[in-house]
């Protein structure tokens, strides 16, 4: 059974950049259940496709890759023998454009849940709702694109989150495992930094190196928040926020928790949006306080 790695180590040391060390709960966090989700991530969790082609060869916008998923005739379709939220590979069609994506029911409750590391969790949610919530979180900060394009569909009787379908060539965790090295640092650390600012909005309980998702031209993605958005008001990993996106934080500053409830409507309760607001004010306050100490320049790009 392959062992967990957690978001946490996954940043190529460049020289100039600073790391936390991680904790030893995150080290025991790795032992979840990316050992059964794993390499689902990479052949069933699935990203808006930049290079999707319509009849024109136009490139499909986010919209008509929205509408697409949710209106297309599923003309065929195979189950996942991985992971344990058993996903679909469906393949679409609109008599245009044929394409697969994956379809995510999993919507699981339990008042108490004992993970794989032995971890207690009370108030456990598995639910394919979180990525549906993630995507349209990520619209409102600016991150949308690191993250695939989540819509919500019924098929055969059940409720899930449909995704577009596109290759990758490796995730984190096979990168890692292979030893293979960024071709830019600068831009990959540059990447994963922005992941991180992410994964602590979302506190996702279930962070590992199989939901990185790496595309030919190293353009890195985020998929899977299955296990996101806890209740949790404190950050889950502070010493993870290093550096940031400027304009992510300007977006992250400008987050409205009137417009967020409304854009999630359905999938995130008022606990969970509660949760989202303040951990955004921590980071704020966690990025605003390392400027004051280091100045911009050392802390923003």
């Amino acid at each position: 059974m392959p062992s967990r790695q957690a978001i946490d180590v996954v940043i190529v040391r460049a020289p100039g950049v600073q790391y936390g060390p991680m904790s030893e709960e995150k080290r025991m966090a790795t032992l979840s259940k990316a050992a059964v989700k794993g390499v689902v991530v990479v052949v069933a969790s699935v990203i808006f496709s930049l290079g999707a082609r319509a009849g024109d060869d136009a490139p499909l916008s986010k919209e008509q890759i929205k509408h697409f998923l949710q209106t297309a005739e599923i003309v065929k379709s195979k189950p996942s023998s991985k992971g344990v939220t058993h996903p679909w590979r469906l393949t679409l069609s609109d008599g245009t454009l044929t394409h697969d994506a994956s379809f995510q029911p999993i919507d699981e409750h339990k008042a108490e849940m004992k993970l794989e590391s032995g971890k207690v969790e009370l108030g456990f949610v598995d639910s394919y709702k979180y990525n549906i919530a993630a995507y349209r979180l990520a619209e409102l900060v600016g991150f949308d694109d690191m993250v695939p394009v989540y819509v919500e569909r019924k098929w055969q009787g059940k409720t899930g989150s449909l995704s577009w379908w596109l290759p990758v060539k490796m995730d984190d965790a096979e990168r890692v495992q292979k030893k293979i090295e960024p071709l830019d640092p600068d831009k990959w650390n540059r990447q994963m930094f922005r992941i991180r600012v992410f994964d602590e909005l979302v506190y996702d309980s279930d962070p590992n190196l199989t939901n990185v998702l790496i595309g030919e031209d190293w353009t890195v993605w985020r998929v899977d928040f299955s296990r996101a958005f806890r209740r949790n008001k404190e950050l889950r990993a502070p010493q993870d926020l290093v550096k940031c996106d400027r304009q992510l934080l300007e977006r992250l500053k400008a987050l409205n928790a009137g417009e967020l409830a409304e854009k999630t409507k359905g999938y995130l309760t008022k606990e969970e949006l509660n949760g989202v607001m303040a951990r955004r004010d921590k980071i704020v306050a966690t990025f605003q306080a390392m400027i004051a100490q280091k100045g911009e320049k050392e802390i923003l790009y």
